[in-house]
């Protein structure tokens, strides 16, 4: 399927079987606590996202790595070899130096190996909302499109992927430095549920909150209502902190109430889920601005 191969990391959280699928590299991040470590395969092979979760709800704290210079080469090297060029589209530089990595790391490939292409794009996106855009960069790829246009594809749409997160423990927040100790103490109190999104720049933004459970996901189907576009012509993306039943909510609003085409769910891997933590919810579409 085309002469280049598509490079992404784990902080996509796709399906592993659509992953495979695509025909995708990617590499994975890490998590790590007690002196273990364990890389955020899609198909959960070190850790599994339910072990995952149950230890974040029984309090253990994760700290989490970027993928690293020396891996990127590890990887792709091979794709060089066989003769393919490379295109890697990445975790929002905003949230992780992933992407710095992959930059490094092409660099230093494009001086061994001159006569391939070898290009990498900042996403700016995070969680089911990178792998949607990648998804959509493949099927860019599958109407026959060179390198060179499945890039200028998704730097011209990436600001167009719309993410809406909201969370279930403000703590997990507060820990990560997002917002204060007096202000989650507060919002655990009243069930004050934040409502965020991933900005232009590729940061999580607090924009609103909403007050208990259920008010919280309804909020994210509102703002999907005031952007996205072509509902009808749309496959959403859903991805969740161990709360699939929540997710499902979310989907089957977004259908009853815009219309949309379908939505597939995941798990938030472990990556993101370390500092969003067990009940994180978002929602992820093309819209006409973020």
């Amino acid at each position: 399927m085309g002469n280049f191969a598509i490079v992404t990391d784990s902080s996509c959280d796709l399906p592993a079987k659509m992953a495979e699928e695509m025909e995708l590299t990617i590499l994975p991040l890490t998590v790590s606590a007690d002196g273990s470590e364990y890389a955020n395969h899609l198909d959960g092979r070190e850790i599994s996202f339910e072990d995952f979760y149950a230890n974040m709800r029984s309090g253990k704290a994760y700290a989490t790595s970027a993928v690293n210079v020396g891996s990127y080469i590890d990887r792709m090297e091979p794709l060089l070899q066989a003769g393919l060029d490379i295109l890697c589209l990445s975790f929002s530089s905003a949230l992780s130096s992933t992407y710095n990595n992959a930059t490094l790391a092409l660099k230093e490939l494009s001086e061994k190996y001159p006569e391939r292409k070898l290009f990498s794009v900042d996403t700016l996106c995070a969680s089911m909302g990178q792998g949607l855009l990648i998804s959509l960069a493949v099927a860019e790829k599958r109407k026959g499109k060179t390198i060179e246009e499945v890039r200028g594809w998704v730097e011209t749409n990436k600001l167009r992927l719309c993410h809406w997160f909201t969370v279930d423990d403000l703590n997990h927040l507060k820990r990560g430095g997002r917002i204060s100790g007096v202000t989650a103490l507060l919002g655990t109190i009243l069930d004050i549920k934040p409502v965020m999104h991933v900005d232009d720049e590729g940061h999580l933004i607090n924009v609103g909150k909403a007050r208990g459970r259920l008010a919280a996901l309804s909020t994210l189907v509102d703002h999907m209502a005031k952007t996205i576009e072509a509902p009808r012509d749309q496959i959403i993306y859903i991805s969740h902190g161990d709360c699939y039943a929540d997710a499902e909510k979310v989907g089957k609003m977004a259908k009853q109430k815009l219309g949309v085409r379908s939505y597939i769910i995941n798990f938030v891997g472990p990556v993101i889920g370390a500092h969003a933590g067990p009940g994180v919810i978002a929602v992820f579409f093309l819209g006409s601005k973020r």
